[in-house]
């Protein structure tokens, strides 16, 4: 998995930005505001047709403009594929590969497997459970196009009951046949997805701790524990008895969209007792972790976004993740930092050819 080239056309501060890629390591050096992050905001939205950052897609239109597009030349599975990315603002986003419009974006979702490793990891420890679950449904969604549909389905069919509910509520009348209809669809679904996501946390937990090992001096043992009703042998009954808190509530209180991902080690809770260093140490396990689940159910290395990752790591751990780097653990890299004297101290270790790019302002200075 390569990227050759990539564009970006009125893309946050790049008015247009034309880069080549070395097939091994591309640092992008600049100070903090150049646009070293929006370039690898630029390469996920490439494979996830989304920002890491933000949520609106007009977020992502340089400011005073109307529509912004990006293109990236790359290589899979040793084939070429050109993909591009439109959004002019008031209309809907457009997909090409290879010059055909893909007609449901969800559709390229996979095609171009990638993780990032970004300052912002630290909420799925900290954060709610909303954005554990985010990134695990995101995980899967990238290998198991069925999981990605059936999820769709079941927020499409969740955000319509809420709306019933709330319908209910302002007008005092109520059609209990349309919410059996939608009960039944959530009930099914949440099945399916909960038994999905459990299956992806039983493979994966041996991964974070092999990992967890590996760039920590410690022994601990960290897992990741699924908490879910949905695959309770009553859960459909329990689902039912909750439809007089829903109308009271307005609001569903029973599904998959309620579940957790709890994160341990030594079977505490890691955001109350976990030291910094192990906080770090299991949010980049966890990263790894998706990078070797990726790499295995694709037969191909993921591509590899680090952002600021020299400021969030202690040397000792930028010194073992470097050293896997220099054993060929991975693929095509892409980092950033503010400090191109620390950038090439710790990279001229490697031992292999750097790519590297200074930034200013949205452009590219060399």
């Amino acid at each position: 998995m390569i990227l050759e080239s990539l564009q970006l056309i009125q893309f946050k501060n790049h008015s247009n930005t034309q880069l080549v890629f070395s097939p091994g390591v591309n640092c992008l050096l600049g100070k903090n505001g150049s646009g070293k992050t929006n370039v690898l905001d630029g390469i996920h939205y490439l494979c996830l047709t989304k920002s890491a950052l933000h949520g609106s897609d007009a977020l992502q239109v340089q400011h005073g403009k109307d529509f912004f597009s990006l293109k990236g030349n790359f290589r899979v599975q040793a084939s070429p594929l050109e993909v591009r990315c439109s959004v002019e603002m008031g209309k809907k986003k457009q997909v090409f590969q290879n010059g055909k419009c893909i007609e449901k974006v969800s559709d390229h979702v996979g095609h171009i497997p990638i993780v990032l490793i970004a300052p912002d990891d630290t909420e799925l420890i900290k954060g709610g459970s909303e954005g554990r679950r985010k990134f695990f449904d995101g995980l899967l969604s990238q290998l198991d196009r069925n999981y990605l549909e059936q999820l769709i389905r079941y927020h499409h069919f969740l955000k319509q009951r809420n709306a019933l509910l709330k319908q209910f509520g302002e007008t005092g009348r109520r059609d209990l046949t349309l919410l059996d209809t939608y009960d039944e669809e959530l009930i099914r679904l949440s099945v399916l997805l909960a038994n999905r996501r459990a299956a992806l946390l039983s493979d994966i937990g041996p991964l974070i701790q092999e990992h967890y090992l590996s760039l920590s001096s410690g022994k601990e043992k960290v897992e990741v524990i699924y908490q879910t009703e949905a695959l309770q042998p009553d859960f459909s009954a329990n689902f039912l008895l909750l439809r007089q808190k829903d109308l009271a509530t307005k609001t569903s209180n029973a599904g998959i969209h309620k579940d957790d991902i709890d994160l341990r080690i030594d079977s505490y809770p890691l955001r109350k007792v976990g030291s910094q260093g192990q906080q770090k140490s299991f949010l980049i396990a966890l990263k790894l972790a998706q990078f070797h689940y990726f790499e295995k159910a694709k037969g191909e290395k993921p591509l590899l976004l680090l952002d600021d990752i020299f400021d969030k790591l202690d040397d000792e751990r930028i010194a073992k993740l470097l050293e896997m780097v220099a054993k060929g653990n991975f693929g095509q890299l892409f980092l950033t930092d503010a400090r191109p004297e620390r950038s090439r101290e710790f990279l001229k270790s490697l031992g292999k050819e750097v790519n590297y790019f200074t930034l200013h302002d949205g452009q590219v200075l060399a």
